[in-house]
């Protein structure tokens, strides 16, 4: 049957992601990325999706009800016992059978004997991705039951024998001639591929198997308490029918569905739908308490169970760093806005769950084994978690995740050896140096690398890569302070992380002008290093937190009013980043703190805090563009400043989605260069097309991604930082 399926799978194109290895893995992505039918799709449904979900939220305080969920799912999650306890009393004394399974082959077992007990051989389903989780289908199956999926992705996918590649819409990778393509298949008549049509023979061909079934199976979205009642939200009929048409239901639920009341329903209510797919509220919302009446029982009552799954949720309630994963309300909103899904889809980003919440579920209920590749395919752009419902730091839980299973597994040698260089800083610095003098025969006595073997270049042609500066930024310092007011209005204490210290000094000197002219005084600590993020994202924990600490050491916060950073990544990592990382440093919780308070990114402290403004800057109404980095906008919250900047000093030309990634990541371009690629050329696509001479951006790694890709097109926009552009334009 395996053979035959997976034989299935390869002709109709799409294969769902069993890679045991990275190189198997990276032959799947590239399957996904030949695939040009998806890309199309989830690119025009992402940028529907955002402006739907904009415009459907406009009437409500976003960040306030996210925080309430957040709230209420955090007190929920230490009791999970208790509201299971009061649940069963409640839903028992309304007639309902309550089960706790332990693990996925418990609950099967349940299901598997209460439809033996009640003579079930026809079986309906309704969406349900705990059913997924725990391949109900294939249990009952091997009972000798039939079991049918009754939502229409679900129905299509299970024709297919395909796995959901969205929570939900389990069918979205498709196009309506290979849905007729399957629907021929099933039917044995050549089908049309209207979409009308389509439907309609859906409802005629399942219209019978609700009439026949002997048990329904559901999903729960919640399980409340007070009353032992179910939810459920759908947006087809299927969901009604099912529950109540056959003799038996069974209702699937993860014990973290549990809610002590109503009101905790009703508020997930008001945002579920709105995340999933950006309407105010579902089709049908199904409230289910106690038994109903039954026709065909004995006792004239529905046979009614509620099965709660553990497999592993009570463990991670308990996990202090990765608890949060168990808030999600399963919205699919993750996936939605994400780069990598976007390209891929959820058969290459996904096991059972999808997206980013998927790569953390995978690990915690199916294991490391599962999760080991799908977890490094997170690029850290942050936008999963600007648009979670429940206000879930998926990132960092990721993050979390790559580190266990470097202590559970060992680390790369790449990686081992990056975390030994980076916990070193003159070590690091000494190789820095000693690659400029090493470069020299490759660059051509340009900015960028031009004649290194492919051998060495890991598939980092789709970009030219940036040479190390001639003169690092610290060697030129003690020149150029003697330039900058020894006593300013502001202290500034400078930070320049790698990149900016030895590839692009240059940018840190247009900043020292700027800071210069509105009066600062500057002071840069040669003991600082590169902020640690590479490592952290590598899941080397000790040499990340090592960096961290030598980093907050090197600033003394007495000394200084503000931090400043021209790299969006650093300035969002050591704010956010470094209390995380440093928590258990308890001697040391306050100094990271006030360094923490202090640290902000160059263009806010431009604006905000300098005033920069029209009379500092000269218009020449030079056209620029604008790339917003993912660690600005989401990770510092940073989005009209930068914007009134350039309107100041030229005309600004906004262009679709200016805060989507630019594919950069850090190491993430250098995991997986065939996405990151991708992503580029998309964004350098949209930005070329806005008639811009001048691209700016606020991050040196997004400057490297995209002034080596306009290198490698022929530099239709000149790439700049923003500290440049505004140094350009400053009025003499």
């Amino acid at each position: 049957m395996l053979a035959v399926r997976q034989a299935f799978q390869r002709k109709t194109g799409i294969v769902v992601q069993t890679a045991k290895n990275m190189k198997e893995y990276h032959e799947e992505l590239k399957e996904a990325l030949d695939n040009a039918y998806l890309r199309e799709t989830l690119d025009k449904f992402a940028v529907a999706y955002k402006a739907n979900r904009a415009a459907i939220f406009a009437d409500l305080n976003e960040r306030e009800l996210i925080r309430d969920i957040a709230k209420a799912k955090d007190a929920a999650l230490p009791n999970l016992d208790a509201l299971f306890d009061r649940f069963a009393r409640e839903a028992s004394r309304r007639g309902v059978h309550v089960h706790r399974a332990a693990t996925a082959a418990d609950a099967n077992a349940i299901l598997c004997r209460i439809a033996r007990e009640n003579g079930c051989r026809k079986i309906i389903k309704s969406k349900s991705m705990t059913a997924e989780e725990i391949r109900v289908n294939r249990a009952l199956e091997e009972q000798g039951c039939e079991v049918v999926e009754t939502d229409l992705g679900e129905w299509i996918i299970q024709l297919r024998h395909e796995s959901p590649t969205h929570m939900v819409m389990p069918a979205i990778h498709l196009s309506r001639y290979q849905v007729a393509d399957t629907f021929t298949g099933a039917t044995g008549r050549r089908q049309d591929s209207d979409i009308e049509k389509l439907v309609r023979l859906a409802r005629r061909e399942l219209r019978a198997r609700f009439a026949e079934a002997d048990m329904g199976i559901s999903g729960a979205n919640f399980a409340i308490a007070d009353t032992g009642t179910i939810g459920i939200c759908t947006n087809e009929g299927n969901g009604r029918l099912t529950t109540t048409l056959p003799r038996v239901h069974v209702a699937l639920a993860g014990i973290d569905k549990l809610v002590p009341g109503i009101e905790d329903a009703l508020r997930i209510i008001r945002v579920l739908p709105r995340n999933a797919t950006a309407q105010d509220i579902t089709a049908y919302v199904s409230w289910l308490t106690g038994s109903a009446e039954c026709a065909e029982s004995r006792d004239k009552r529905k046979i009614m169970h509620v099965i709660f799954l553990d497999n592993g949720r009570s463990s991670l309630a308990k996990d202090p760093a990765c608890k949060d994963a168990l808030r999600c309300v399963r919205c699919g909103a993750c996936a939605n806005v994400c780069p990598v899904y976007r390209l891929v889809g959820g058969h290459k980003m996904g096991h059972i769950y999808i997206g980013a919440i998927g790569l953390i579920l995978t690990y915690f209920f199916h294991g490391r084994e599962k999760a080991r590749n799908l977890v490094q395919n997170c690029i850290n752009c942050g936008a999963c978690k600007d648009v979670c419902a429940a206000g879930i730091d998926l990132p960092a839980i990721i993050q979390e995740i790559r580190a266990r299973l470097v202590e559970e597994e060992g680390a790369p040698i790449e990686s081992s050896l990056l975390a030994m260089v980076l916990g070193n800083r003159k070590l690091f610095h000494t190789l820095l140096r000693f690659g400029q003098w090493a470069q020299r025969p490759v660059t051509g006595g340009t900015p960028f690398i031009r004649h290194l073997p492919s051998i060495f270049m890991q598939g980092q042609g789709f970009r030219a890569l940036p040479a190390i500066a001639s003169r690092p930024f610290r060697d030129q310092w003690e020149d150029l302070r003697v330039r900058l007011p020894k006593e300013g209005k502001i202290k500034v204490g400078l930070f320049a992380g790698c990149a900016q210290d030895f590839i692009y000094p240059e940018q840190l000197k247009a900043a020292l002008n700027i800071f210069a002219a509105k009066g600062c005084s500057v002071d840069f600590p040669m003991e600082q290093s590169c902020c640690g993020l590479p490592v952290q994202m590598m899941g080397e924990r000790k040499a990340s937190e090592k960096v961290a600490l030598r980093n907050v050491k090197a600033f003394d916060p007495a000394r200084y009013d503000y931090i400043v950073s021209l790299c969006a990544s650093c300035a969002s990592h050591m704010k956010h980043g470094y209390p995380r990382i440093l928590r258990e440093h308890a001697e040391m919780a306050a100094e990271v703190r006030r360094y923490a308070g202090l640290v902000r990114d160059f263009s806010s402290f431009a604006r905000d805090v300098l005033d920069l403004n029209e009379a500092d800057l000269r218009n020449d109404a030079e056209r620029v563009c604008y790339h917003a980095p993912c660690h600005l906008c989401r990770g510092m919250e940073v989005t009209e400043q930068p914007r009134e900047l350039m309107r100041f000093a030229g005309e600004y030309r906004q262009t679709p989605e200016e805060d989507v990634c630019c594919g950069f990541g850090g190491s993430y371009s250098m995991k997986f260069p065939e996405i990151s690629a991708r992503i580029m050329e998309k964004k350098l696509d949209g930005l070329e097309g806005s008639g811009a001479s001048v691209l700016v951006t606020d991050c040196p790694g997004c400057v490297m991604q995209l002034r080596g890709g306009e290198e490698k097109r022929g530099n239709t926009l000149k790439v700049e930082h923003m500290a440049e552009f505004l140094e350009r334009h400053m009025k003499k």
